[in-house]
């Protein structure tokens, strides 16, 4: 289970990239879920998160996400937690 700061993290730069206050990130979250995160919003959203984390992601990482828990997963996993 990753960390709350990490969702809570993932919730303020998703905000941000998909321009809606109304975002939580979830574990169960897809990019289904939420209307403007399409092929190039999902572009900008791994900068935005390797520019705000200090984190990097290979193509394949990226690609083979399910869900939002399996970033967050991810990303404690690069930050050493």
């Amino acid at each position: 289970m990753s960390n709350a700061n990490t969702y809570e993290q993932l919730t303020a730069i998703m905000r941000d990239v998909f321009d809606d206050d109304d975002i939580v990130a979830r574990a169960d979250m897809t990019a289904e879920d939420v209307d403007s995160w399409d092929s190039l919003a999902n572009v900008r959203l791994f900068v935005a998160l390797e520019q705000g984390l200090g984190v990097r992601f290979s193509s394949a990482e990226m690609s083979g996400l399910k869900n939002v828990g399996e970033l967050a997963a991810l990303i404690d996993k690069k930050r050493g937690g």
